[in-house]
């Protein structure tokens, strides 16, 4: 079996192109240099069974959305070398597996082996690490296996399982927008804080129907304040539009196409309808969770799908009015999660201690910049706030990044080296153009 250190230097190409186009910022090219081949060389882990298993770095299991985002920067490779494709696919079979497990866990352990949080009050499994539901933790595999058949043409991974899968994601996104009177999903943990537990007996805040899914947490892990998670909403309408086009183009199947199309209009207009929000100082606003009975969470947080990562994701064009307006609220002091320091300004968290700056929102806001001195300037900032390790963290100290937390974080490594793929002019295929 191929481990994919056998394959860094299929990768070694395209590290010597973005290095010698970087030739001239030395820092940046070294961190791209150790960066770009972290998750290759220390997280991905193919199987007999010719699925992938990706760690998401000092926590040994595999969430859906960061294995998604550890790997998304290889589809550049992937493109034309198909053993990185075929460890990719391998990813995506994964994926596939675990959602037929438990379409509402957000991480699973590589075997049955009891890791993780058994204890929670919730319907879980030895083969689960967590039972946090999580709308991106549905949205990101779809959007891989979208992009990898983008990337390669080859459609071998969008098998029976990610039929199934679809199917299943598709039942599940329709029960949760009525989840008060049709979800069976509860989750409880005890002796914990507020963030990690859901009030009500386990079912969370109440909700009004308003078309929008619901989600009990963020894709931070922490629970939603309000059901509706305005961007995994967002995120959700954009990889429906992604299945239906498989289940079209690949699979001839009108019915799971029609299907995903006419839930992704429901929750497009549930977004519409309940989502915007006319503040004071910005004008018109996405907000970042509602209720659907007029309560609002006003605020964006680093982890993605945010309301800063619209365009990335394919929601929404860089000039759209309202994500402009949006974009300048969660870049200023009226979002409480947005920090200035003496090293930094940019977005935090509240998953992590107060004035830390998670290098991942900086990424975004150089992906997703108009013009690309912003873009550059993102990157500068990144390059002196890693605390001279070689690697991106979870976050930093606004005044000083030699305090950080989580010194090997996959994703934040992964996005980083997509930001200097983007700045070279190398996007990942089938993403939005200007990303």
């Amino acid at each position: 079996m191929i481990q994919p250190a056998d394959l860094l230097p299929n990768l070694q190409p395209l590290i010597n192109e973005v290095c010698d186009r970087m030739a001239e910022q030395p820092k940046l090219a070294e961190l791209f240099r150790r960066c770009y081949p972290n998750t290759f060389a220390t997280t991905m882990r193919p199987a007999a069974d010719g699925t992938t298993f990706v760690v998401t770095g000092d926590i040994p299991a595999m969430w859906l959305r960061d294995s998604t985002a550890q790997v998304r920067p290889y589809l550049l490779s992937a493109a034309h070398d198909s053993q990185v494709a075929a460890l990719l696919a391998g990813v995506v079979r994964r994926q596939m597996c675990s959602i037929l497990l438990d379409p509402y866990a957000n991480a699973f352990n590589e075997t049955a082996n009891d890791a993780g949080y058994q204890d929670d009050l919730t319907d879980t499994h030895p083969a689960v690490w967590e039972r946090k539901y999580e709308v991106d933790s549905l949205c990101y595999p779809l959007q891989l296996a979208y992009l990898l058949w983008q990337a390669t043409g080859d459609a071998n991974h969008l098998d029976a399982d990610y039929r199934l899968a679809v199917r299943t994601i598709l039942r599940l996104w329709t029960c949760e927008q009525q989840h008060i009177t049709a979800s069976p999903y509860q989750f409880q943990r005890l002796n914990c804080p507020p963030s990690d537990t859901l009030p009500n007996d386990g079912e969370g805040s109440p909700v009004a129907f308003t078309g929008m899914t619901w989600s009990g947490f963020r894709p931070s892990d922490d629970a939603c304040t309000y059901g509706y998670l305005v961007p995994s909403n967002m995120f959700a309408v954009v990889v429906l539009g992604y299945a239906a086009t498989i289940a079209r183009d690949v699979h001839h199947d009108e019915a799971t196409a029609a299907d995903a199309e006419a839930l992704a209009a429901t929750i497009e207009r549930g977004i519409r309808e309940h989502a915007i929000v006319d503040h004071p100082d910005f004008g018109p606003i996405y907000a970042y969770e509602t209720d659907g009975m007029g309560h609002y969470v006003l605020m964006d947080d680093a982890n993605i799908p945010s309301l800063l990562s619209l365009p990335y994701l394919g929601y929404c064009s860089e000039d759209d009015p309202i994500y402009r307006n949006t974009r300048a609220f969660v870049l200023s002091s009226a979002n409480p999660y947005f920090y200035k320091g003496c090293a930094a300004q940019g977005i935090g968290s509240p998953h992590t201690p107060d004035q830390h700056i998670w290098p991942l929102a900086l990424a975004m806001q150089g992906l997703t910049a108009a013009n690309q001195a912003e873009r550059e300037a993102m990157l500068v900032l990144l390059a002196h706030t890693d605390a001279n390790t070689g690697l991106m963290h979870e976050s930093f100290h606004a005044d000083d990044p030699h305090v950080f937390t989580r010194p090997w974080f996959g994703w934040a490594n992964a996005l980083f080296s997509e930001l200097v793929l983007a700045t070279c002019g190398l996007v990942v295929p089938g993403t939005p153009a200007k990303v």
